[in-house]
């Protein structure tokens, strides 16, 4: 009698973990940040997945509906501390029942956006950006991104090429239409930080998810351009990345990326 194949066996939890942990390294993550395994039972198994930007109550109800046994969010849940969980609050509510139905949560954040094939590599790839290398170094942790445009061109034209590739209608910018571009320097979801660094790297342009008013007008003073993709656009197609990723690794899986989860912001 022939050994019964180890891919029919059901997939642990904990295995799913160990390859998360590998392709966005908890070590690469910003200090600050809430990452790695949050919620659930790491000894159980799983056959289904999802992949979601944000856990809002309609992406949780999501998740229980198509019975995922574990949902890998990017921005973290329980980010500060909590000292009641109960129904009584939407987060509370959520929890419960993501904890009645037996759905365990892994966030990889910062570790994600900063990881080898992670975000911003992935929106440096996009962009077809060269000689790719990270944009801020801490200990070991490369954070952001920066390479050369394959050949100058303007603001103007960049941001049309941006549109083109990413996939987004509309964007916000700092800068004068016509500023030559060379070097670009990338960092998603809410990337203001990353001036000094964009500047200091000899970049002309900074393209990031959102910035606040005052950050714009010093990119403005300083002569670096700003493109605002949005937080959501900057980062929610990744999830689906993810979900390829995941689905490549573990072709026994079923994953998919959330299908309800919305930009919460909208132009009018």
């Amino acid at each position: 009698m022939t050994s019964a194949n180890p891919d029919d066996a059901p997939l642990s939890l904990g295995t799913v973990l160990d390859f998360l942990r590998q392709l966005a390294p908890l070590a690469v993550a910003e200090s600050w940040d809430n990452v790695g395994h949050l919620w659930g039972d790491a000894q159980g198994s799983v056959a289904r997945v999802m992949t979601c930007l944000t856990l809002s109550p309609d992406v949780a109800d999501e998740a229980i509906a198509k019975r995922a046994e574990m949902v890998v969010v990017h921005h973290p849940i329980l980010f500060r501390a909590v000292q009641r969980l109960t129904n009584e609050t939407p987060t509370g509510a959520m929890l419960l029942a993501l904890a009645r139905h037996g759905v365990a949560v892994y966030s990889a954040h910062t570790a994600y956006d900063n990881a080898e094939e992670g975000i911003n590599r992935q929106l440096a790839d996009r962009l077809g950006l060269e000689a790719v290398a990270a944009l801020r170094v801490v200990e070991t942790a490369e954070i952001g991104r920066v390479g050369h445009l394959p050949q100058p061109c303007t603001l103007r034209e960049l941001i049309a090429d941006v549109k083109r590739q990413l996939g987004v209608t509309d964007v916000q910018y700092v800068g004068s239409p016509e500023l030559r571009v060379e070097r670009v320097a990338i960092g998603c979801g809410s990337g203001a930080e990353f001036l000094d660094d964009a500047i200091s790297q000899d970049c002309q342009v900074l393209l990031t998810g959102e910035a606040r008013f005052h950050a714009c007008l010093e990119a403005r003073e300083r002569g670096l351009g700003l493109i605002l993709l949005g937080h959501f656009a900057s980062e929610q197609p990744a999830m689906h990345t993810l979900a390829d990723q995941i689905r490549k690794r573990f072709p026994s899986l079923t994953v998919w990326a959330s299908t309800v989860e919305s930009d919460p912001i909208r132009t009018a």
